[in-house]
């Protein structure tokens, strides 16, 4: 069964964005960016709200900057070939190998879950993350964590959150002071 997965960047005092909307705090340097390589090639589908879809457009065109050094190419190759769900109820069209959601996160996961596919299933977004939480979907937080504090903004983890028991499977700490957890959800015996 293909797990889901919730991964983005995080404060350490717990939003992915500041007050002010910003994320300049995130770019990632050399060893963190090659590492969200490795990650983004077991993502079968990534799931995305509007907002999360908008930032990443930048990367469906990215290898036409002559620019780019080779990381950033193989990112973006990887990137555009990679299917996405958007979750929009504004958008009337995506672009690229993205589509629009037809359903609920719930609906999504459960018909990708019972195709035939590779790979984990991705979502970016703490909205999205927060709705996939609220219905047990998700089977590990995935943050990496920037050495900053922001003082307020968008929090990684749903405020209306439950309980969940987590276990730590990996941790990695960068050059750059960002550390990176893996916990997996720990589920009761059925």
């Amino acid at each position: 069964m293909r797990s889901v997965t919730y991964s983005m960047g995080v404060s350490l005092d717990g939003y992915i964005v500041g007050p002010d909307g910003g994320f300049a705090w995130t770019p990632p340097d050399d060893e963190v960016f090659r590492f969200a390589i490795d990650q983004i090639r077991e993502v079968g589908v990534h799931f995305m709200g509007r907002r999360l879809y908008e930032a990443m457009l930048y990367w469906e065109t990215a290898d036409q900057d002559p620019s780019l050094d080779d990381a950033r190419l193989e990112w973006t190759a990887l990137w555009k070939a990679l299917p996405k769900v958007v979750f929009s109820t504004t958008l009337s069209a995506v672009q690229g190998r993205a589509r629009l959601a037809s359903g609920s996160v719930a609906d999504e996961v459960a018909r990708l879950r019972a195709e035939p596919g590779e790979g984990g299933i991705a979502i970016g977004g703490a909205t999205l993350a927060a709705e996939a939480a609220a219905a047990g979907l998700i089977d590990e937080y995935r943050p990496k964590v920037y050495p900053v504090l922001v003082g307020g903004g968008i929090p990684f983890f749903p405020q209306r959150e439950r309980q969940v028991d987590l276990e730590l499977v990996e941790t990695r700490t960068f050059g750059s002071g960002v550390v990176y957890l893996r916990h997996r959800v720990v589920r009761g015996a059925d």
